[in-house]
C-alpha cells in the first residue's frame, strides 16, 4: 500500500515587513527600503501587506553599524521587557518600539514574515538566514529561492544553537528571514549586491503570492550550513590581535577547511593551521563589524534539513 505524502495546513502569510538599516551602514537595505517606501510597486502581491520599514534610522543618518549597541543582538525577553530609563541606550528603546509595532514577539498578533536585509563585508554570496530547523514554511521558502536562483548560488545558514543565541531583530515575526549578502564595504553601495538582494526578496514575495493562492509545496530537503563555533584571532596577552586572517582562508566563506589547512598568519610569517579534527566550512570570514565581537569566522557544518509539505488554508 503507498503512503500519502504528508500535507500540513497552515494559515496564510497576509504581513510581511522588509527591514533595512538594522545595521546603519549596510546599505544594500537601507537603499531598497527607501526605494520601496516611495514606491512599492516591486514589493506588493495581491492580499498581501509588505511593509517595508527603515529599522535604525539614527544609525542609517549617521551611517555607523549602531548608537549605542547592536541592535539585532537586543530582542531578548529581558531587554523587550525592561523599564526605561534616561540611559536606556536608543536600540533598546528603538526595539522596544519596532516590537511593538510588529510583534509582540511570541504573540499571535506578531508579523507572520519579516525579511531582515544585511551586508557583509565577507564573501558570502546571497546568503538566506534561518533561525528555526523545524520551520516547515521557511525551509519550503529557502528551497524555492534556491531553485529560482540556480545555478548561481544560495547558501542557507542556520544559525540555531544551544548556546549561541543572538535576539534578532527579525525574531519578533512568526517566520524570521535574515538576507546576508557580500562582499560589500561598509557605506558603500555595490550595484551586483544590490541586484542579489533584490533578487532573493522578489523570489522570496513571489513564494508567499503562491502559498497564500493556495499551491501545494511538496515534502522537500535543502542543505544548510549550520553553525557550530565562533573562531578569535589569535591574541596577545593585553589581548591585541597578533596575526591576521591567511591568505588562503580569505574569501573562501563556505568552502571545506580541512585539518591542518592556514587559517591565520602572524607579522612574523609564521602560520597558524587548523587543529580541528574535522572538515568545516567558515563563514563570516574576517567580516569587519566582527572585530569588536572578537571573532574572525564561524565554523558551520553541512546538515540537512527536510520540511513536511505545506499548503495555506485558503477559503
Amino acid at each position: 500500500m503507498n503512503s500519502c505524502p504528508v500535507v500540513a495546513r497552515e494559515g496564510p502569510v497576509r504581513r510581511v515587513a522588509i527591514f533595512g538599516g538594522t545595521h546603519g551602514n549596510e546599505l544594500s537595505g537601507v537603499f531598497l527600503v527607501k526605494h520601496w517606501q516611495d514606491d512599492g510597486t516591486e514589493i506588493q502581491r495581491p492580499g498581501l501587506e509588505v511593509r517595508p520599514f527603515i529599522t535604525n534610522p539614527r544609525a542609517v543618518e549617521k551611517c555607523c553599524r549602531y548608537i549605542d549597541c547592536d541592535l539585532n543582538r537586543v530582542f531578548d525577553p529581558k531587554r523587550l521587557g525592561e523599564q526605561l530609563a534616561d540611559n536606556t541606550p536608543y536600540e533598546v528603546r528603538r526595539a522596544q518600539e519596532i516590537n511593538c509595532i510588529f510583534g509582540p514577539k511570541g504573540s499571535h498578533e506578531a508579523y507572520d514574515l519579516i525579511f531582515d536585509l544585511h551586508n557583509t563585508t565577507a564573501n558570502m554570496g546571497g546568503t538566506i538566514i534561518l533561525e528555526n530547523s523545524r520551520d516547515d514554511f521557511t525551509i519550503q521558502m529557502c528551497r524555492y529561492i534556491k531553485d529560482a536562483l540556480a545555478p548561481e548560488g544560495c547558501p542557507v545558514f542556520l544559525i540555531e544553537h544551544p548556546n549561541l543565541k543572538y535576539a534578532t531583530t527579525r525574531s519578533i515575526a512568526k517566520h524570521p528571514v535574515g538576507i546576508e549578502v557580500g562582499p560589500q564595504p561598509q557605506g558603500v553601495l555595490r550595484a551586483d549586491i544590490l541586484d542579489k538582494m533584490r533578487r532573493i526578496i522578489k523570489h522570496g514575495l513571489d513564494f508567499v503570492q503562491m502559498f497564500n493562492a493556495g499551491k501545494e509545496f511538496p515534502r522537500c530537503t535543502i542543505e544548510v550550513y549550520k553553525i557550530m563555533e565562533k573562531v578569535d584571532y589569535p591574541r596577545k596577552k593585553n589581548n591585541e590581535i597578533m596575526a591576521v586572517i591567511h591568505p588562503n582562508l580569505q574569501d573562501q566563506d563556505w568552502q571545506p577547511l580541512n585539518p591542518g589547512d592556514p587559517i591565520f598568519l602572524t607579522l612574523e610569517g609564521k602560520t597558524i593551521p587548523y587543529e580541528g579534527d574535522v572538515v568545516v566550512y567558515p563563514a563570516f570570514v574576517n567580516e569587519a563589524a566582527y572585530y569588536e565581537k572578537q571573532q574572525a569566522f564561524v565554523k558551520t557544518e553541512i546538515e540537512k534539513l527536510s520540511a513536511e509539505g505545506i499548503r495555506a488554508c485558503v477559503s
